[in-house]
């Protein structure tokens, strides 16, 4: 039976050695992304999540595995972002770009709420509520469109000869 010192601390040779992996595909991955497009969180569509995940799973499994190499992390990793990068590039053709992108929805059209739509998105009238709010919207009836966009925003275009009342339209405590 292992002690409990053992238990909790383990070898610390692959310890070490988890660390020196850990490290060298972190420079590994930071250099590789270095080298791909830059996008930030809020742009991320759903393959970009996807890629992120993989990445983070790959490195941590790689760095604690003891049947794992730095090069057969870094191979993944490569293969991974080369994968990804190609994904990013073949979403110019709209065939490609049909199975990778969710299709735009409109939520609102000219003050109606499209509950239909809202329910594919999976929004309830709150949340779509509290993005009327962060726009300046007290409710629909002021909104021309409101998209839920690929990526997960919603958009959302006043009517063009609507005027934002003072502060936002927004109810006053």
């Amino acid at each position: 039976m292992d002690s409990f010192g053992d238990v909790l601390i383990g070898d610390w040779h692959r310890a070490a050695y988890a660390a020196v992996k850990a490290v060298a595909l972190f420079f590994t991955a930071a250099v590789a992304f270095r080298l791909t497009e830059r996008r930030t969180m809020a742009e991320f569509a759903p393959f970009d999540w996807v890629a992120a995940v993989a990445v983070g799973a790959l490195v941590g499994r790689t760095a604690t595995a003891t049947d794992a190499s730095w090069l057969t992390g870094a191979a993944a990793l490569v293969a991974l972002l080369a994968v990804h990068a190609a994904v990013t590039r073949l979403r110019l053709l709209p065939v490609i770009s049909r199975l990778v992108d969710p299709p735009l929805r409109i939520l609102i059209r000219d003050g109606q709420v499209n509950r239909r739509n809202l329910r594919r998105c999976g929004l309830t009238e709150g949340d779509l509520d509290a993005v009327l709010r962060q726009h300046g919207h007290a409710g629909p009836s002021g909104v021309h469109l409101a998209i839920f966009e690929a990526k997960g925003a919603v958009s959302v275009l006043p009517h063009p000869d609507a005027r934002p009342p003072p502060g936002g339209g927004l109810p006053r405590e």
